[in-house]
């Protein structure tokens, strides 16, 4: 297992929510694809059987755990 953590002001939940979502993306117009974590998604549970997931806490911080079996 990887965790990746940081202390930065957490991921409300309604964004944690669609957070791997194709096209999500918090950006403005024209300031983001919302690929990137779905990208790492698919790349994670599709190419390796594996899963990823994302823990946090608002205030608190993020982290986010892949597991890709043997």
């Amino acid at each position: 297992m990887v965790e990746i953590a940081d202390n930065g002001m957490g991921i409300p939940e309604e964004i944690k929510a669609r957070i791997f979502e194709q096209g999500f993306t918090t950006k403005g117009v024209g300031k983001g694809t919302g690929l990137g974590m779905a990208i790492a998604h698919q790349i994670v549970t599709e190419k390796h059987g594996g899963k990823i997931s994302c823990d946090s806490t608002v205030g608190q911080g993020t982290i986010f755990m892949i597991v890709i079996p043997r």
